[in-house]
């Protein structure tokens, strides 16, 4: 596949990097000559100076003869015109990057059908939905959904104590034979380790379980933490990603209080959130937020548009007695210090971003994709077809490479949690877990 990328940021980088480990031919088109000049030094990939809107720009990165373009600038009229250009060059597939919600709209003359772009994305709401899948679990770091919501995969931290915690899993299949959640990485010490039935699960591992919806809720118990009852969350910042979690909260019936230090925005979130309580204060006034309750409540969501806010506000809660706190973190090279400094969970709405294009990009018998914070692996989730070389023949005889595993089997309504000897059927909906190194392979045997 010949990608075209126009937008060297983080969202472009990482993309970049993704499809280059897979071997794909990759053409990034940057604006910011500096910028261009450390991704060519950093990335084995063609990087052309310009602008990605200039038709001059766009034929000599030989857009012509591309199969996508993805422009992923934060500019939504540069990644609009980028988009329209490329279709009338005849490229096939054309993503934007747009955050703008009257672009989104169906009656807009701008929408992503008058405008023949395949797929818009708005990582505001990539990211708020994110943050909300996240606030149902006491114990979840990391959420990602499939089979249309009916399996999750959830990373976690396995605290001292925790029933798992100094088990093999060959233990706990013994001891729960009927169960169906699937561990399918364990990262200890920075390092991503794809899991056998002799592998230990230790204090302190960050383990990514694959399992139904309706049975997530046992995780947070098997791996040391108290159960969450939702009910009031506090959300700091009036930003776009803070109103659509705001809008979706208020939906399920979650008590929410919104804090903005711009009087004027928070006029406008109380005109959008009738059932939201909105404040204008600051979200890192210790004194405030004592005040308003922040120790007693379920979740604490930072959503402002700075992370290092995000981070002080977030950590003044944890402190205070937040149950749960999420912090919104647009850095990528911040997301290593969630973590590190006790946060429960981060979210980056340039990560979503990736994932949603991810999933479009991986096209074919690929129906989601999900990449991990902090980890260079994916998920992704295959539908079989009657000739693909992994169906009718036990899981153990189809060879997947080293650094892939089977997580879950989705076989209409009945999922199957995978032996050695199971064998996959044409149609069945399989979850893999793998590193980037053996994508390209298991896509192969997928086909």
């Amino acid at each position: 596949m010949r990608a075209v990328i126009v937008g060297a940021g983080q969202v472009g980088f990482h993309l970049a990097e993704r499809l280059s480990q897979e071997n794909q031919d990759v053409v990034l088109i940057e604006e910011d000559p500096e910028r261009a000049d450390y991704t060519g030094d950093h990335l084995d990939i063609l990087t052309i100076t310009g602008n990605g809107a200039s038709l001059g720009i766009l034929e000599k990165a030989g857009v012509r003869d591309a199969d996508i373009l993805m422009a992923v600038t934060s500019q939504d009229e540069v990644n609009l015109i980028s988009c329209l250009a490329a279709t009338r060059l005849g490229v096939p597939y054309t993503v934007a990057r747009v955050s703008n919600p009257e672009y989104h709209g169906s009656g807009s003359v701008l929408s992503r059908e008058e405008m023949g772009i395949d797929l818009m994305i708005n990582p505001e709401r990539e990211s708020a939905r994110e943050v909300y899948d996240l606030l149902q679990s006491s114990a979840a770091t990391d959420v990602a959904t499939f089979a249309q919501g009916r399996v999750q995969m959830v990373g976690v931290t396995v605290l001292e104590g925790a029933p798992v915690a100094g088990r093999t899993l060959a233990d706990l299949d013994r001891e729960r034979p009927n169960r169906r959640q699937v561990v399918v990485a364990i990262i200890r010490n920075g390092e991503t380790i794809i899991p056998h039935g002799s592998s230990t699960i230790e204090a302190h591992d960050q383990v990514y379980i694959l399992t139904p919806t309706a049975d997530a809720s046992s995780i947070p118990l098997l791996t040391g933490h108290e159960p969450l009852a939702l009910r009031r969350v506090m959300i700091a910042g009036g930003s776009s990603e803070g109103l659509f979690l705001a809008q979706l909260l208020e939906r399920v019936g979650v008590e929410c209080t919104i804090l903005d230090h711009d009087r004027r925005r928070c006029l406008e979130l109380a005109e959008a959130l009738p059932k939201s309580l909105v404040l204008h204060a600051d979200a890192t006034d210790l004194e405030l937020l004592e005040m308003e309750g922040v120790g007693g409540i379920d979740g604490f969501v930072a959503a402002t548009n700075h992370d290092e806010v995000n981070l002080l506000s977030s950590l003044l809660a944890k402190s205070t007695g937040a149950q749960k706190v999420i912090s919104l973190i647009h850095r990528f090279e911040y997301l290593h210090l969630v973590p590190r400094v006790g946060l429960d969970a981060a979210v980056s709405p340039r990560m979503s971003t990736v994932n949603a294009i991810l999933r479009y990009v991986r096209r074919g018998r690929v129906m989601t994709v999900a990449t991990l914070k902090g980890i260079d692996a994916e998920a992704i989730e295959f539908r079989t077809g009657p000739r693909s070389a992994v169906v009718d023949k036990p899981i153990r005889s189809v060879g997947f490479p080293e650094g892939s595993v089977v997580g879950t089997i989705m076989r209409g309504n009945e999922i199957v949690v995978p032996r050695g000897d199971t064998e996959i059927e044409p149609e069945d909906e399989v979850i893999m877990f793998t590193l980037p190194d053996a994508i390209g392979e298991v896509e192969r045997l997928f086909e």
